[in-house]
C-alpha cells in the first residue's frame, strides 16, 4: 500500500509540474502578445505587464486598447497634415533675414 501512495503523490507531483509549465508558458505567450500588441501601437510595451495583476490586468489592457489614443494615431496626424508623400518643405529662413514673396 505504502508503494500504490508513493507511486500517486509521484504522479501527481509530475502532473502539477506540467500543468505549472504550461501555465506558466501561456502567461509568458500572453504578455510577449500586448508587449507587441502596445509597441505596434505606439504604447510603451511594458503597459503588457499589466497583466500579472490577477483578475483585472486583461481587462484593464483591452480597456486602454479600446478607448485610449494611441500616440501613433498623434504621429499619423502629424504626417498628414505636412501634405502629400513627396512635398517639400522649404528650409526655416536664418534668424534675421525677412522673408519676401516673389
Amino acid at each position: 500500500m505504502d508503494d500504490h501512495n508513493s507511486a500517486l503523490a509521484a504522479g501527481f507531483i509530475a502532473a502539477a509540474a506540467v500543468y505549472l509549465i504550461v501555465l506558466l508558458a501561456l502567461v509568458a505567450f500572453s504578455i510577449w502578445v500586448y508587449w507587441r500588441i502596445f509597441a505596434r501601437a505606439g504604447f510603451n510595451g511594458a503597459l503588457s505587464l499589466l497583466n500579472f495583476v490577477p483578475g483585472v490586468g486583461q481587462l484593464i489592457c483591452m480597456l486602454i486598447l479600446a478607448f485610449g489614443r494611441w500616440p501613433i494615431e498623434d504621429q499619423l496626424a502629424a504626417l498628414q497634415a505636412r501634405g502629400p508623400l513627396g512635398a517639400t518643405v522649404p528650409p526655416p529662413a536664418p534668424p534675421g533675414t525677412s522673408v519676401m514673396p516673389m
